[in-house]
């Protein structure tokens, strides 16, 4: 009889007799097609040895893989309980031996590495179950064979790249030795200590001083190709199954660099931009494959950026970052054994690993006996010099081995890299018995036993650390190193109301990894790892997190540098709470956030919040500002700077409810007169050294619509009229290129126009609307006053008078200023025909409304019922009655609302119904207008976030978004109706003819 391997009265119990025997069938067919009376005879004697009947219980009750790998080769499967694992493995690297040394294609290839994968598990999963091997000689078992079969495909694909004249061999014997092609194995490999079922952590480099080519300029093109075919040889699955699942997300930044890197670029990265818990990665990386001494000089080189000889406060603060980030409980509190993850869970595996990294960064520079690989090597490395008690390493070590050991009979089950324990009971009883327990409730105490051993000891290296930044505004992991996804992390984010953490997770890897200029700087990324529980806190609090944090990422990309900014939040949390609103609801103020980051800087002095300055006040400010400027365009750009400040502020009171909207399109307003009145004489300055002046002569800036009725939201444009005056006589100016009095003014216009709405660094001032001057668009840029005063008595069209309802001076030499108002006064006060107006505006608003009809909520300007509407009924009624009523003039629409109501000319209920509705149309419209950009239609509704519908009920006075929706339907309605009532209704009475 054979001196049978593996067989032991220990082996677990096979947990599903179904599977048992299922199993015992398909082994009885595999050696029946095998057609050999030896084989067959081996397999009777065997099970009937009662151990031997254990064995394949074992293997067959819990295991759908083990049972295959045995049954689809069941000759090896006996050669292997004979023989044992030590000779088998011996024959398995011998075979990968010669596989590398004879060329041969990739299929032949790609079959012989998946029959050793298969034969390997298969050898180490009865070593392990049986007993026979302890922890260190499975995980180093699996490693060697990984090494190994990296190897192979790294021949192969070396082999095929100089078979395609992309490189040459230095050795075609032995295509990796010399050939410049740097294979590291990190993480696990890396460390010898992979797991059952692992996917194998790989970062490729590649010297272009070594390896060999006729085309330099194409080797990155030709080594990521070699590694793409390298990975699918490992990767490719067939009915055989596949040998690995390669990861190469552990390189430099790997979301913007190729899969191969050369070594230079990647020392300059770990160098400059390298992260701490990269360092910590660092620690296990070792070359596996490839050129060896070419990988081993290359991590020579690396010593100096893993192993620092001193580290500063920011970087050992750092550091515990790195453990900090993971919710440690201090005891306490039930593990839930069932879905709990063993290696990235509370407890867990990586917390092992953590506090033995963590601690080798801190001390491993002036201590090199820490520099180890493998965890229970550094952990008693750590021990022998004092920085670990005996206790601890006992402790540590002895739950790491039935962790790992669990962790492997997880992924024998089906050679799944999974972590996690079935959350299910049949799944947890299976478990069980797969571990050697006789019951779920022994094997539970046990897990729970070793997890909370765990987290004690790693809880400890919290005491003697300060806290994250607000860490307790997040209850969970906030996790971001390392080349997975934490799947802690994972719910945390989920928990804080992200709807794709995923992509939240990739964005803030983005971060670490430096791909923004702000995060460049090691201190910068510090700062941004201490301060994440704080800003993810504060970007979930609004009401779209997900939209929010993109809105953050684009900011974060615009800005020039980041500590100052990341400093100014850690010592002022609130400030990134206004951040975050202003990114979660304000994209136009996120724009200008992006462009002037320092502007908040402004928001911390004790003022910010003030009532905007008066008119005058912002007059001087500006004129001071401006005062010493030695060109236009630096005037040009202290004004755009000046003014966006300024509107950042009104926005940002508007967005908190600190200024009601009423008061806020106030403030846009006078910002917007300040400008003007600041820019008109630096701009006439210049033209005024070209083209001279006119003595006696000025010109006054008009302004009508929003600006002229001091109602501007944040993105209105300015409607503009420039009226001159010149003492008659004077027909060219007296500078050096004199011009003719309506080309003077004609050009100066547009030199102001041009001053305003040029795009400069410092971005566009406003854009300006010229269509309301006399004649529209066909009109001269500036009307001498003559011509103003003649247009409006004998051409003007009614909507034009309509519009200058709301004609306010802006600036302009007093004189001049008194002879314009007193134009529009006596326009505005001349009796008309009251037919002939109540049909034009009826008429007007007709084609308005087939021009620009909507049903859309949210547009209360041209619904039916909305602000267009409360404009035509305020403007028609001045012009009808101001004649006789001109106390009734007003360019703000709701004042002249109130002098029609208190003139008797409005019924107080219709007039009361309008201006509340004007209020509400003016607070929805400035707040839409500060928070979606450009064009808003129906088509964008989705833009409405919830954090802004909020804003808008709020805003509106409404318990939520769908009584505002309400509330506005109602309000259009009866708006409307007041409409018909003054304007459609009795203009659809009047006679065909108006005799009147």
């Amino acid at each position: 009889m054979p001196d049978f391997q593996f067989l032991s009265n220990t082996l677990p119990r096979g947990a599903s007799p179904d599977r048992v025997r299922l199993g015992m069938e398909q082994w009885a067919d595999a050696i029946a097609q095998e057609g050999d009376p030896t084989l067959a005879a081996i397999s009777g004697e065997l099970m009937a040895i009662p151990d031997g009947r254990r064995l394949f219980e074992a293997v067959f009750g819990n295991s759908p893989y083990l049972t295959l790998c045995m049954t689809r080769d069941p000759r090896f499967a006996l050669d292997l309980v004979t023989r044992g694992g030590d000779a088998v493995q011996a024959d398995i690297m011998a075979s990968l031996a010669a596989l590398r040394a004879a060329p041969a294609d990739g299929a032949d290839i790609g079959r012989g590495l998946r029959t050793a994968k298969r034969r390997m598990a298969l050898t180490v999963a009865l070593a392990d179950i049986a007993g026979d091997w302890p922890l260190e000689r499975v995980t180093g078992a699996l490693s060697s064979f990984a090494d190994a079969a990296i190897g192979v495909a790294a021949a192969s694909a070396l082999r095929g790249a100089a078979a395609a004249g992309h490189i040459e061999l230095a050795h075609p014997d032995d295509p990796e030795r010399e050939s410049g092609l740097v294979i590291l194995g990190m993480g696990k490999l890396g460390a010898g200590e992979l797991n059952y079922s692992s996917d194998v952590d790989l970062i490729i480099l590649f010297d272009p001083e070594r390896m060999r080519t006729r085309e330099p300029d194409r080797l990155l093109h030709d080594v990521v190709r070699l590694t793409r075919n390298l990975v699918k040889l490992l990767e490719e699955r067939t009915a055989e199954g596949n040998v690995f699942r390669i990861d190469l997300r552990l390189r430099p930044d790997p979301g913007s660099t190729p899969v191969a890197l050369s070594v230079m670029a990647a020392e300059i990265y770990y160098e400059s931009l390298g992260q701490n818990w990269e360092r910590a990665a660092m620690i296990k990386a070792r070359p596996v494959a490839g050129d060896l001494a070419t990988g081993r000089q290359f991590l020579a080189r690396l010593q100096p950026y893993v192993w620092r000889k001193s580290l500063d406060f920011a970087a050992i603060q750092d550091i515990h970052s790195i453990k900090r980030q993971i919710n440690a409980h201090r005891g306490g509190g039930k593990i839930a054994v069932a879905g709990h993850n063993v290696k990235l869970g509370r407890g867990g595996i990586r917390e092992i690993e953590f506090f033995a990294q963590t601690q080798q960064l801190i001390w491993g520079g002036r201590q090199p006996e820490l520099r180890r690989r493998g965890t229970l090597e550094a952990l008693q490395a750590l021990t022998a010099l004092g920085h670990v008690a005996k206790a601890t390493l006992r402790d540590l070590a002895e739950s790491y081995a039935f962790l790992r050991r669990t962790e492997h009979r997880l992924q024998m089950i089906d050679d799944e890299q999974t972590h996690s324990l079935p959350d299910d009971a049949q799944g947890l009883e299976e478990m069980a018995a797969f571990m050697g327990f006789d019951d779920v409730a022994a094997f539970s105490a046990e897990v729970e036993r070793h997890l909370r051993q765990v987290e004690t000891h790693y809880a400890r290296l919290f005491e003697d650390s300060p806290q994250l930044a607000a860490t307790g505004t997040v209850a969970g992991n906030l996790v971001f190193t390392g080349s997975e996804a934490d799947p802690e992390t994972i719910r945390t984010l989920a928990g804080l109301g992200f709807k794709s953490p995923d992509t939240v997770d990739a964005a803030v890897r983005g971060w670490h990894h430096g791909r923004y200029r702000a995060m460049r700087s090691a201190r910068a990324r510090e700062l941004l790892t201490e301060l994440m529980p704080v800003l993810l806190s504060a970007l979930a609090k609004t009401a779209d997190p997900d939209a929010t944090l993109r809105n953050f990422d684009s900011f974060l990309s615009a800005l020039p540098a980041g500590v100052q900014l990341f400093s100014m939040f850690h010592a002022n949390p609130q400030l990134l709470e206004l951040v975050a609103e202003i990114m979660g609801g304000a994209p136009r103020l996120a724009q200008h956030l992006s462009r002037k980051p320092t502007i908040l800087d402004s928001v911390l002095t004790g003022d910010f919040f003030s009532a905007p300055p008066p008119p005058e006040a912002l007059k001087t400010e500006l004129e001071r500002l401006v005062g010493p400027a030695e060109a236009l365009e630096e005037a040009l750009d202290i004004t755009r700077r000046w003014a966006h400040d300024r509107q950042f502020q009104v926005g940002v009171q508007l967005l908190r409810r600190f200024l009601p909207p009423r008061a806020a399109a106030i403030a846009f307003s006078n910002i917007a007169d300040a400008a003007l009145k600041a820019l008109h004489p630096v701009v006439e300055a210049e033209f005024v050294r070209n083209h001279g002046r006119f003595a006696g002569a000025g010109m006054t800036c008009i302004a009508l619509g929003k600006l002229g009725g001091r109602e501007m939201t944040p993105t209105s444009d300015l409607d503009l009229i420039f009226v001159y005056d010149t003492p008659a006589g004077l027909e060219a100016s007296d500078g050096p290129r004199p011009l003719p009095p309506s080309q003077y003014f004609a050009r100066l216009s547009q030199r102001l126009i041009n001053a305003v709405t040029a795009q400069t660094a410092e971005g566009r001032l406003f854009e300006v609307d010229m269509r309301l001057r006399p004649s529209g668009a066909k009109g001269p840029i500036a009307s001498s006053l003559k011509a103003f005063i003649q247009y409006h008595e004998e051409a003007a069209w009614t909507w034009e008078h309509m519009a200058l309802t709301r004609a306010r001076v802006v600036f302009g030499p007093e004189d001049l200023w008194r002879r314009v108002e007193a134009v529009i006064r006596q326009t505005l006060t001349r009796q008309r025909n009251p037919g002939v107006l109540l049909r034009d505006v009826a008429d007007m608003r007709a084609r308005l409304d087939a021009e620009h009809h909507s049903n859309f909520v949210w547009e209360v300007k041209y619904m039916r019922g909305g602000q267009v509407d409360i404009d035509f009924i305020a403007q028609y009624l001045q012009l009808r009655h101001a004649h006789a009523h001109p106390g009734i003039l007003s360019t703000n629409t709701r004042t002249a609302l109130r002098a029609l109501r208190d003139n008797g000319l409005l019924a107080a209920p219709v007039a009361d119904g309008l201006i509340a509705a004007l209020d509400l149309w003016q607070g929805v419209q400035s707040v839409l207008r500060l928070t979606i950009e450009g064009f808003f239609g129906a088509e964008r509704e989705a833009e409405v976030t919830e954090g802004l519908e909020k804003t808008l009920a709020a805003v509106g006075g409404a318990a939520d978004v769908t009584a505002l929706k309400e509330k506005i339907q109602a309000t259009a309605a009866a708006v409307h109706g007041h409409f018909r009532d003054l304007v459609e209704n009795p203009a659809r009475d009047l006679p065909a003819k108006d005799d009147e």
